[in-house]
């Protein structure tokens, strides 16, 4: 097959995904007027835990599952935990194109945070897309002029630990296993909200289970098809097609929730964007970045989705 149809089949799986993993978040949407955050987090967890069990009664060898950076692996599956509680919270009160419009500030604070973590050599073209993309978020949240909610820091802070758990795998992926990546925060998880269950639990109609279930199998889907893309096509150009998301946030908010797209959150969304796709062209080149953070992660989907999915390239 051709370089060419190579990359539009790689394209195709990631736009696909990727509205996989919007029809993910109008379910947690639909689902958080009802329950709590974490009881939806649990099922969906619980059930997205099936393969990933079948996998491991496949392996024989319990010390695949074994960390070699056992405090990294459980901080970044607390950060994995804490981005996905935070995203679903966001979702479940704010307007779904408005939370996409914070949690596109990722690949900035992927930058940022390349600094100090990898030594990442962060020159003035993107820190100037960092600045601009802050300007952007501030636009969004509009302080003094409206009022900045629990939800918009929910997002914000889902950004950030995504951002920080996924630069934390950048750094040891190479050493652990995708097993181990996996496996760690679908635990944490699953312990977690367990817990929490006595104090938010309300049973759960049939139709509100399978909801859940959807959530889920949706996540895995949707990583599994991004997984295909960039295996198909450079980081490069799958990177920015994370961004049509918006399009189906603002259709699903219509047609389902009844949201009226904000014309100031559509003008600060499109200069967080641009400001994003401007770091992942900067990156892409070969003489501008030794450690490419943003090209090697994937989304702030990967590590908010129920699945919990390693951030890595899995073209590595």
């Amino acid at each position: 097959m051709s370089t060419q149809n190579s990359t539009l089949r790689g394209l195709g799986y990631a736009f696909v995904g990727f509205a996989v993993f919007a029809s993910h978040d109008a379910l947690i949407k639909a689902l958080g007027a009802t329950y709590s955050v974490m009881q939806i987090i649990f099922f969906a967890t619980l059930f997205s835990f099936v393969p990933m069990a079948v996998s491991m009664l496949a392996d024989r060898t319990p010390s695949n599952f074994r960390p070699h950076h056992p405090w990294l692996v459980m901080l970044r599956s607390a950060l994995v935990v804490t981005a996905m509680s935070c995203a679903f919270y966001a979702f479940s009160v704010l307007p779904l194109a408005e939370v996409y419009s914070l949690l596109f500030s990722f690949p900035l604070i992927v930058t940022v945070l390349s600094i100090p973590i990898l030594g990442e050599v962060v020159r003035a073209q993107r820190w100037a897309a960092v600045g601009v993309g802050l300007i952007g978020v501030l636009i969004v949240l509009r302080p003094g002029a409206t009022e900045i909610t629990l939800g918009h820091l929910a997002a914000l802070t889902a950004a950030f630990c995504s951002a920080f758990g996924s630069v934390l795998v950048r750094k040891i992926g190479n050493e652990e296993r995708s097993a181990v990546l996996i496996l760690y925060p679908m635990l944490l998880a699953i312990v977690v909200m367990s817990a929490a269950q006595p104090a938010v639990y309300q049973a759960p109609s049939l139709l509100h289970l399978a909801m859940m279930a959807l959530v889920g199998l949706f996540s895995v889907i949707a990583q599994h098809l991004i997984i295909l893309a960039y295996r198909a096509a450079p980081a490069g150009v799958v990177a920015p097609s994370q961004y049509s998301q918006i399009i189906w946030a603002t259709i699903f908010g219509m047609v389902f929730f009844g949201e009226r797209p904000d014309i100031w959150v559509a003008v600060g969304a499109s200069i967080i964007i641009a400001s994003g796709v401007f770091v992942v062209w900067r990156e892409s080149r070969t003489d501008v970045s030794s450690n490419k953070p943003v090209l090697k992660v994937r989304s702030p989907r990967a590590d908010t989705g129920a699945s919990a999915r390693p951030t890595r390239n899995p073209s590595e």
